[in-house]
């Protein structure tokens, strides 16, 4: 707004608003008097464009973000830690700690770690752990996979979409977008849907997908059904308010199998290309995993398949794309979500 309050411009109102009867070059002391009132000027509106910033929440840094978030109510979610799945040969009591890969993990549940690092990097290790201190009887322990995903601090682009949309839609107890606002506070959930009377009058019920968008494991399950209605009986032991008998559950998959025929330009082939045409298949997949929540249902269409196969360097042409043996697109239902399953190439 104040871009043009430069030095100069400042400098030169100034000076014109001195006789011309008086001595005004740079050697002259009304200009040596009046230049660092300019400096002082020019900093000052510089301030002010910077102040303006801050004010509203399309140019708010995070630092200002945050304080704006708090008078609606909005706080930024905090990074999780990786909770996963624990395999021994013998039973191990809580407490007892494990390290694997450049993680630390510690046993928080029968069959059961929590990765003692804050974020994602919880998320990356699976395989053969060690105990760090002695466990008698213990000849191999593992982690079989994530239960519930750890997340980053939230990004100040997602906080700043939070802002704007509680202005769209008021959330009070028990409506649904105070059930969806408090379902994706929660650590390691990524989606929701908010089923109402579902089963009559003072149901409802959550479905959920995990921070990957994928199928919510029943561990991540129970610890959301025990936030909002730990004993199932609508007495507002949890989140959920009284008389609002609360059921969570998440998708089915639907298993996405694909044949193509795949025309490649001079210089490549199927070897050269084929990790690089399966990662735009399953970029294009988990793209619609996380529309999910916003679409009625989704389609998988081969029309997309094929745009994203095409991206792939090296490929001319893509002719023949057929979803599990059908040349027609994969319509699923409102609760299924697709994964990737065998890509097959024809001649």
């Amino acid at each position: 707004m104040y871009e043009d309050q430069t030095f100069d411009v400042i400098l030169q109102r100034m000076l014109s608003r001195v006789p011309e009867t008086m001595d005004k070059r740079e050697s002259s002391p009304i200009y040596a008097a009046l230049a660092p009132a300019a400096v002082e000027l020019t900093s000052m509106y510089i301030a002010f464009d910077c102040m303006l910033a801050e004010t509203f929440g399309d140019t708010a840094s995070r630092e200002y973000l945050i304080r704006l978030c708090a008078d609606r109510g909005i706080t930024p979610k905090k990074a999780t830690q990786a909770v996963l799945e624990l395999e021994t040969d013998v039973e191990v009591t809580d407490g007892k700690r494990f390290t694997g890969g450049e993680n630390t993990y510690i046993v928080t549940a029968p069959g059961q770690v929590t990765c003692e690092q804050i974020g994602t990097v919880g998320n990356e290790y699976t395989g053969d752990v060690l105990p760090i201190e002695y466990i008698s009887g213990l000849t191999t322990a593992k982690i079989a996979r994530v239960l519930i995903y750890g997340e980053a601090e939230e990004s100040t682009e997602s906080l700043r979409q939070r802002y704007f949309e509680s202005f769209e839609e008021r959330a009070f107890s028990g409506n649904v977008k105070d059930y969806r606002n408090k379902t994706l506070a929660l650590a390691g959930v990524g989606a929701v849907k908010v089923i109402r009377t579902w089963n009559g009058p003072g149901t409802v019920k959550l479905v959920i997908l995990d921070s990957a968008h994928g199928k919510a494991t029943d561990t991540l399950i129970s610890a959301v059904q025990k936030e909002f209605d730990p004993n199932g009986d609508g007495m507002g032991d949890g989140l959920a308010p009284i008389g609002h008998v609360v059921t969570v559950e998440t998708v089915k998959e639907s298993v996405v199998n694909i044949a193509t025929n795949i025309i490649f330009d001079s210089g490549y082939g199927l070897n050269e290309c084929k990790a690089l045409i399966e990662d735009a298949i399953k970029k294009y997949i988990l793209s619609l995993r996380q529309d999910w929540e916003n679409q009625n249902h989704l389609i998988v269409r081969i029309a997309s398949l094929d745009a994203a196969i095409m991206g792939v360097k090296g490929v001319l042409d893509v002719t023949g794309t057929t979803i599990n043996e059908s040349t027609k697109n994969l319509e699923l239902t409102e609760y299924e979500i697709p994964v990737m399953g065998v890509v097959t190439y024809g001649e």
